[in-house]
């Protein structure tokens, strides 16, 4: 396994970092709580020594299942990277959307990064996670309805009582980076990033460069797209959320797949699979840090940890973008 130091931190995570967003069943059309915790243990035998979660995560659930997972590990040694400012219990902030709870039930999902809020999520998570601090905390998504700076200045206070490490933001633009740079240390932006979503590289890559941001790139597979495991005609369970997503479209995967079969010859001279690939490929451009590598069950966390036992040249990686460059993918 390869790490990368984080920002101007102390922590060095692993390049490929567990991310525990279908492992909470929610818009994945649910998930099995030992499989998920399974997936964790046999991550971090592998040298996966960084695990992201957020409360939204199937209401609780999935900070539960990494809390419950941990708990059997040296806590010193496992980064545990969590969020805030997504509420689905609370009617205030920045509306978001409409979603069903792990049970089906109906709810709403808010953007509130308020003070109160902030100190109020931190300590549930703290006891969801079974532990006394958190590695990173982040701001979910931007809440246009509190300033950055109240939001920052509430993670410091935290950051002082010692309940967090150090602060990071998702899904923000170079300049709310600039903004919550003001008041906080920013150790890192944690953004959508993949072969097919590459829009970050117009702003925000050159900005977290410049100022020493680790990016930590989510969603590299686009939610198991590139893995080519997904044909034509796929019926998503109820309730997982990419049903509805252009991405998977029949036309969309029929391209998709045949890039990925273009670039296997690759995969298959290292003994990798194309998902593999696609992990290398995503950790091998400017700025990225790590990729959040999200798997439900103990082999496809295996899998995703053993990426890493490969390499790839400049070469591999140039041969790769300009077979990239061929796709398009239609809306």
């Amino acid at each position: 396994m390869e790490y990368r130091k984080l920002g101007n931190t102390s922590l060095t995570p692993s390049v490929i970092t567990f991310g525990a967003w279908a492992a909470g069943g929610w818009m994945w059309g649910g998930a099995e709580r030992k499989d998920a915790i399974d997936a964790i243990r046999a991550s971090y035998d592998l040298g996966v020594n960084a695990i992201d979660t957020a409360p939204i995560y199937g209401q609780g659930t999935s900070e539960e299942i990494v809390g419950e997972a941990v708990k059997a590990l040296p806590r010193d040694k496992v980064y545990i990277l969590t969020k805030f400012g997504m509420r689905w219990d609370l009617n205030k902030g920045e509306f978001g959307f409409h979603s069903n709870d792990n049970n089906g039930k109906p709810i709403d999902i808010y953007k509130y990064a308020g003070k109160e809020s902030i100190i109020l999520e931190c300590e549930n998570s703290l006891r969801r996670l079974q532990t006394d601090y958190v590695d990173l905390y982040q701001i979910h998504w931007p809440d246009s309805t509190t300033p950055i700076q109240e939001t920052m200045e509430a993670v410091a206070q935290l950051i002082k009582q010692g309940k967090v490490r150090y602060a990071g933001v998702c899904n923000y633009k170079a300049e709310q980076l600039a903004e919550a740079g003001k008041y906080i240390s920013l150790a890192s932006d944690q953004v959508p990033y993949s072969m097919v979503k590459r829009d970050i590289e117009k702003t925000v890559v050159p900005y977290c460069i410049e100022h020493n941001l680790s990016i930590l790139a989510y969603s590299p597979m686009e939610r198991g797209l590139l893995t080519g495991k997904l044909k034509p005609g796929h019926a998503f369970s109820e309730g997982d959320h990419r049903a509805g997503l252009h991405y998977f479209k029949d036309e969309n995967l029929q391209r998709t797949n045949a890039f990925l079969d273009r670039i296997k010859p690759i995969a298959d001279s290292k003994g990798l699979t194309v998902g593999q690939l696609v992990l290398l490929w995503t950790l091998a451009q400017p700025g990225i840090t790590i990729a959040l590598a999200g798997a439900r069950n103990k082999e496809q966390a295996e899998q995703n940890a053993k990426a890493t036992q490969a390499a790839l040249s400049a070469n591999e990686v140039a041969v790769i973008t300009e077979e990239l460059s061929k796709l398009q993918l239609v809306k």
